[in-house]
């Protein structure tokens, strides 16, 4: 009887050493930019009730889902998105949390939906959120880390994009124009770029507008310039929203930011629950989806149950941008690298043990990475591991012309020989 090889579910991945080094890469960096900006890390469960979907996104998200029940007859979904949860978090805690807070974390999700370049059906996202505030400075705090980020990833201001639209603006200007069913007009706009133009007018039609409303409508949302759209707005609503957007742009400018946002008003964000701006990041030719994507969404903890509580966030996954990063060459290499191997012309490892602990110890700061033989073998075959390995130094911890508290080792990045204590050993590192 044969048996199968075992496979790798569709739209997920394996993480061998190789790629958890470029992958703990991006962990590192995110994290590191979050807590600069004195955001706090959190986490929630792998799966919640259905129902904090479904009371957000209505009964249509189920299809995006890996739902199942439990042995308890309970409705459960893995994690689409995060901010559900953050919302629950925060409607549990209402009182007691001081307010506005900053918050992110990096989750495992999960999307039941084609798997495609740049999309799984698992995948990690970082997540950022301020809570507690309605002031625009929220929003040009999550934008500055975003563009902080990137820089630090090595990307360049001409090489990505934070456009800036506002779901305020886009619902006072379907006002004016007298657009019948403005819930059912968002789920096309978010289409528009994606879908051609003859789709999207019979889109819009399909939803109620007119010929002429369509017109407008596609008028408006191809305005490049703060200027551009005053000319076509009256109302004193709409007049408040781009104020909003004059000034993010401002502070933004101030703070060195202002060539990573322009205006682009074709950013909707599909999901009902935006009230104010909204975003994506993308690489600057918009060759690949968006890097990130994000706003503000005041109702949500209201819309769940809870008290009123304004919020902006973004979710930036990790699918999109290695792939952006790979094709600026901007990935590390994926090769292990250690400090230091010890090996023994003699193969004593009880040596070899005593002295990697003590390699280990030296350092002040972060441990130094040690590796060595665990088993005896040739010294040939040692260096061979050790080259595999990426050791900057090895160490013999029975070298001939080492004397009392001393090694000969070898700078594998130069091919020089040395002998040491182990401080110049450190110091040569």
């Amino acid at each position: 009887m044969s048996i199968s090889i075992p496979q790798l579910p569709k739209g997920t991945r394996d993480f061998y050493p190789e790629a958890e080094r470029i992958q703990n890469y991006i962990f590192d960096t995110w994290r590191s930019t979050a807590e600069s900006f004195a955001y706090e890390e959190y986490e929630g469960p792998m799966f919640e009730h259905l129902e904090l979907y479904t009371g957000k996104s209505g009964e249509e998200i189920v299809s995006q889902l890996y739902n199942f029940k439990d042995k308890g007859d309970r409705e459960i979904a893995l994690r689409p998105e995060m901010t559900p949860t953050l919302a629950r978090l925060v409607i549990q805690k209402a009182r007691e949390l001081k307010k506005p807070f900053k918050w992110f974390s990096m989750p495992r999700l999960f999307r039941y939906e084609k798997a495609q370049k740049g999309r799984l059906r698992e995948f990690f996202q970082l997540n950022m959120d301020i809570i507690g505030t309605e002031s625009i400075y929220a929003e040009a705090d999550l934008m500055a880390a975003i563009a902080t980020m990137l820089r630090k990833f090595g990307l360049k201001d001409g090489e990505f994009a934070i456009g800036v639209s506002s779901r305020k603006l886009l619902a006072t200007y379907l006002e004016e124009i007298g657009a019948p069913n403005p819930a059912l007009v968002y789920p096309v706009l978010d289409r528009r770029l994606k879908i051609g133009p003859e789709a999207f007018a019979k889109a819009l039609a399909d939803a109620g507008l007119s010929e002429d409303q369509v017109k407008k409508l596609d008028d408006f949302m191809s305005c490049k310039s703060i200027d551009e759209v005053k000319a076509k707005v009256h109302s004193e609503n709409a007049t408040a929203a781009l104020q909003e957007i004059e000034d993010l742009f401002a502070t933004l400018t101030a703070a060195g930011y202002g060539e990573c946002v322009n205006l682009d008003l074709s950013i909707v964000r599909g999901l009902a629950y935006y009230t104010g701006i909204v975003f994506e990041v993308f690489d600057k030719g918009k060759s690949m989806r968006a890097i990130a994507g994000g706003g503000r969404y005041d109702s949500l903890t209201e819309k769940l149950g809870g008290e009123r509580i304004p919020g902006v966030g973004f979710g930036m996954g990790d699918v999109v941008l290695a792939d952006l990063l790979a094709e600026h060459k901007l990935l590390p290499s994926p090769k292990q690298s250690v400090d230091f191997y010890i090996a023994s012309f003699t193969n004593d490892m009880k040596k070899v043990f005593e002295t990697a602990q003590a390699f280990r110890s030296a350092s002040t700061g972060k441990p130094f990475s040690v590796a060595h033989p665990l088993a005896a073998m040739k010294m040939g075959k040692q260096l061979d591991q050790a080259n595999y390995q990426g050791a900057k130094i090895v160490v013999y911890v029975d070298g001939s012309k080492a004397g009392a508290s001393e090694f000969e080792y070898k700078d594998m990045r130069t091919g020089e020989m040395f002998v040491g204590n182990m401080d110049a050993i450190v110091e040569r590192l």
